[in-house]
């Protein structure tokens, strides 16, 4: 950790955004997990689309709707997946956010609170635009829910 976040750890613990002194909560707010599970699921599916490749004629039914995997499915499921995070309150995407910087290791899950904080100061323009551009976005987000204990096995198995 670097001297600024070191700073930034210890204005937290004593003061909140309202100027209130708090001790921090380490403990991952009230986000919901399937939420964060829709965001893996569905960036797995981009990140499986293959570039270039068009979609046939066949029928989804017949070829196992594998149509999702070309460019076609592919504008579809990224027009899907920017209007379920931009429809997320702020609150959730910057949870989010943290969430990812927690998976990709920029933060513990102890320093929960913190990144949260971090990730509202940070915001700059579309939070889903930020995360959409952010390579292996679905493993970062997997590996946060593994550290506070969650994860999507059940999410998936009704959707798969």
């Amino acid at each position: 950790m670097g001297e600024t976040d070191k700073i930034s750890k210890a204005r937290l613990i004593s003061v909140d955004q309202d100027g209130l002194s708090v001790p921090l909560d380490n403990g991952m707010p009230e986000l919901n997990p399937e939420k964060i599970c829709f965001v893996i699921v569905k960036s797995r599916e981009l990140a499986s689309e293959d570039v270039g490749v068009d979609a046939d004629a066949s029928n989804e039914t017949d070829d196992r709707f594998t149509s999702i995997l070309t460019s076609e499915g592919e504008a579809s499921t990224e027009a899907e997946l920017k209007g379920f995070i931009d429809a997320m309150d702020e609150d959730e995407q910057n949870a989010l956010v943290a969430m990812m910087w927690i998976g990709r290791g920029d933060y513990e899950a102890s320093d929960w609170k913190l990144a949260v904080v971090d990730a509202r100061a940070r915001r700059s323009g579309l939070v889903s635009h930020y995360l959409l551009g952010t390579p292996l976005l679905s493993d970062y987000l997997e590996t946060a829910l593994a550290e506070f204990g969650e994860s999507c096995q059940d999410f998936e198995m009704g959707r798969l």
